[in-house]
């Protein structure tokens, strides 16, 4: 009989219990009294109210974020359900322990209560320490940690500022960190250790053609440091670069044995070498037929080996000043991307112009040579490179329509004798130094940071060294995000002599797709230093991502633009064809981005200033391959 009512006593304790805890974590509503009610009021309706509420035993925490986590209020009907709620929220704040009483007192001067609400704090912190972090600095997570010291020992704040921390390292790149301990000290003393994501391993698989240390110098992950994700994507940005690859992702997966990563490059190979046979049209070119050979892949080394031949028309809606006759040009290269070490390039190339010439009028101008170019980024200057090339060239420029040069000599009384100063040519040593900042989020189709450069040119003229000549040459665009996918295009540039005289078909030209649109190639002027500005907005055709997935179509870019320029010292041949040495136009036109050849560019220009002596209010096409830069 005993064992039975004990039994009995233990399951209806049992029972007790689960009534008391569901009791405890229920949220149920309550009847609440009137703000303003009256003391009478609240004496004569029969129902006991909360007239004051207390707090007892809180030194950290402030008596007011406890009451604010209680929806019982002063002058609130007393409901023990309700108080057992309050009870709940203020320890799930994380700040107390849970020891939390709530006492009614009755008042002797009426049968209202006062009630107190009894909490026992968590011991304080008194101080962090951290272990495991090497690439973000003590300070930088100590500064989330900071606050916390000196208020009660809290899971809920303590999470909050890991999740934080764990942020920081992600904004890094570094995003397989992780607090993996938090343990606290009876002093108080909390400590952290961080896993910060060590690379154990790294593995290139699915090359067969390139060879395994072509493909790990384009990497910088190395064994031992710490995984970080803006690396691999730049890395895997450079492998696409080298062209030799359709396709490049990454695995990354833990050891558990050791807690560290095995990052896989995962490449899928494409052919590379190729033979293209084609017939297109530009502005510089006309319409033109090219025949070509290009090997990205070469030897498996990842070097690039081209040729290239092009017959073309001559220059399309250009002004009376080009002669109109076939432009032939024939170019081979050969670039070994890592030369010495990972930071170098060298470039060799060779080549043959023939074509009407650009800025001399009426000229037929023929240039060959070849150069070399070594180029190098700057590891401890980060977006920084620079780049020197050494070459030589000869320039030679022959009459192409004589009769018509001496009738435009003497329309503006000209002496003819000017005119062999106008076809000076000769055989050129080329120096040329520049410097190039490039912090831009992406080279195909960049939406903020910017490009910068600088380059000095020396010319030494080896069959008449008076000519001898030197210029200076610089740009700088801006990318600034617009919206989701629109960007403002910002461009400034600038060139000028130096030193020496310059010959007329060295000379700057303002006029073009790659300057002020609008105008005919060179027809703003000529001259040995010019500077312009232009401000381009572009944006996505609208809902066409909506329309398709494909890529393609969604990289195509409308764009709006102003171009202004100004042409200094300018060339007999502006006097001779009126050109008025500065322009400003505005149009419209589209971007097609073409991978592995980049940016193509059709538009629209209406001047906005006289050209050629006369007012032109049309319109003029203008296209182009390439960034204006």
């Amino acid at each position: 009989m005993r064992k039975i009512n004990k039994i009995l006593a233990l399951g209806l304790l049992f029972f007790a219990l689960i009534l008391a805890q569901n009791n405890c974590f229920a949220i149920e509503d309550s009847s609440i009294a009137r703000p303003d009610m009256t003391e009478e009021e609240m004496m004569s309706s029969g129902e006991t109210y909360v007239k004051d509420i207390e707090v007892v035993g809180n030194n950290l925490v402030n008596k007011d974020f406890i009451l604010s986590q209680m929806s019982t209020k002063a002058g609130y009907v007393y409901d023990k359900k309700v108080i057992v709620t309050d009870l709940n929220k203020i320890y799930k704040t994380g700040f107390f322990t849970q020891k939390l009483r709530a006492i009614p007192l009755r008042n002797e001067d009426d049968s209202n209560i006062t009630l107190r609400i009894i909490v026992e704090e968590n011991p304080p912190i008194k101080a962090f320490t951290l272990e495991g972090n090497n690439v973000v600095d003590d300070g930088e997570i100590l500064n989330i940690l900071q606050p916390l010291e000196g208020m009660p020992q809290n899971i809920v704040t303590i999470n909050q500022a890991i999740e934080q921390i764990q942020e920081l390292y992600s904004i890094k790149g570094y995003i397989l960190s992780r607090v993996t301990v938090v343990q606290d000290d009876p002093d108080g003393v909390v400590n952290l250790v961080i896993n910060e994501g060590i690379i154990q391993d790294v593995i290139v698989d699915g090359n067969y053609k390139t060879k395994d240390f072509i493909v790990k110098r384009n990497i910088l992950l190395e064994p031992g440091t710490v995984y970080n994700e803006n690396t691999t994507r730049n890395d895997i940005l450079k492998l696409m670069g080298t062209q030799a690859f359709s396709d490049v992702t990454r695995d990354i997966k833990m050891d558990p044995e050791t807690g560290e990563y095995i990052v896989t490059i995962n490449l899928e190979e494409q052919r590379t070498g190729k033979i293209s046979i084609g017939v297109g049209v530009d502005s510089s070119s006309g319409f033109f037929g090219s025949v070509g050979f290009g090997e990205n892949n070469f030897r498996g080394l990842g070097q690039k080996l081209n040729f290239n031949f092009m017959a073309g028309t001559g220059i399309l809606m250009s002004d009376d000043s080009i002669l109109k006759r076939a432009n032939y040009q024939a170019e081979i290269s050969f670039v070994e991307p890592h030369f010495k070490n990972r930071n170098n390039t060298i470039a060799y190339r060779a080549f043959f112009r023939s074509l009407g010439s650009y800025q001399v009028p009426l000229a037929i101008e023929q240039k060959f040579g070849a150069e070399a170019t070594l180029s190098r980024r700057f590891t401890s200057f980060k977006n920084l490179s620079g780049s020197i090339s050494f070459g030589v060239e000869n320039v030679h420029l022959s009459e192409g329509d004589e009769w018509e040069m001496q009738r435009i000599f003497r329309e503006h009384s000209v002496p003819w004798s000017e005119r062999e100063r106008q076809l000076e040519g000769g055989f050129f040593i080329k120096l040329t130094p520049s410097l190039v900042y490039d912090s831009r989020d992406n080279v195909i189709n960049p939406r903020r940071g910017g490009i910068a450069s600088i380059s000095l040119e020396e010319n030494f003229n080896i069959t008449d060294f008076e000519n001898t000549f030197g210029k200076i040459n610089g740009v700088i665009k801006k990318f600034i995000p617009a919206g989701k996918k629109s960007s403002f295009v910002l461009t400034a540039k600038a060139g000028g002599k130096i030193n020496g005289n310059m010959p007329e078909f060295a000379a700057y030209r303002m006029g073009g797709p790659y300057s002020v649109r609008g105008f005919n190639i060179s027809e703003v002027g000529t001259g040995e230093g010019f500077m312009m500005g232009s401000a381009e907005f572009r944006t996505p055709i609208p809902f066409i991502d909506r329309l398709t997935s494909n890529n393609f179509l969604n990289n195509i870019r409308i764009a709006a633009f102003v171009d202004a320029g100004k042409i200094f010292s300018p060339t007999l041949t502006d006097r001779l064809y009126d050109r008025p040495g500065y322009a400003i136009s505005a149009g419209v036109g589209l971007r097609v981005f073409i991978p592995g050849l980049g940016p193509v560019s059709f538009d629209y220009g209406i001047p906005l200033t006289n050209t050629a002596g006369v007012d032109r209010k049309s319109g003029f096409f203008t296209f182009g391959m390439g960034d204006m830069l």
